[in-house]
């Protein structure tokens, strides 16, 4: 698996770039995480998970959580744009306080949605339960963290 650098590094190589906060945009995100997360739990009780449907909770809990990192990024005044764009997102949660395992999960997790998106991975419903409890874990702390905006 790919070792994520420092978030700084990611500044410096131009992935990252320091500008204006912007609440709308992060507003914007916020409310998608929402509507994502409620639709992600309606899923589950209605539909339920299974190994043919696993790959779409493993996507969508990704981008949940991704979502609520890059709305404290333009909170906090960065952007991310072009290639390794997620990888500065997910390391910037060290800068947030997260523990080097959440960082590593998140990573793995952002690595194997990659491979769903542009390669045809199928993942299990295996290990689509590990993310969901992840999520469970992760998505109020996340909201904590970017707090109540205006």
């Amino acid at each position: 698996m790919w070792l994520l650098r420092n978030f700084d590094e990611y500044v410096i190589d131009g992935v990252v770039k320091k500008r204006t906060p912007d609440i709308g945009r992060a507003r914007s995100l916020i409310e998608q995480t929402e509507n994502r997360s409620k639709f992600l739990a309606e899923m589950s009780e209605k539909i339920g998970l299974t190994d043919e449907n696993a790959n779409y909770f493993i996507e969508y809990s990704y981008d949940v959580l991704i979502e609520l990192v890059r709305a404290k990024l333009l909170l906090d005044g960065f952007s991310s744009s072009g290639e390794r764009a997620h990888e500065a997102e997910v390391a910037y949660m060290r800068n947030m306080g997260f523990s080097e395992h959440d960082v590593r999960f998140i990573n793995d997790l952002r690595f194997y949605r990659n491979g769903i998106k542009y390669y045809g991975k199928s993942f299990g419903k295996d290990y689509a339960e590990k993310v969901l409890v992840f999520l469970d874990e992760m998505y109020p702390k996340l909201r904590d963290i970017v707090g109540k905006i205006a």
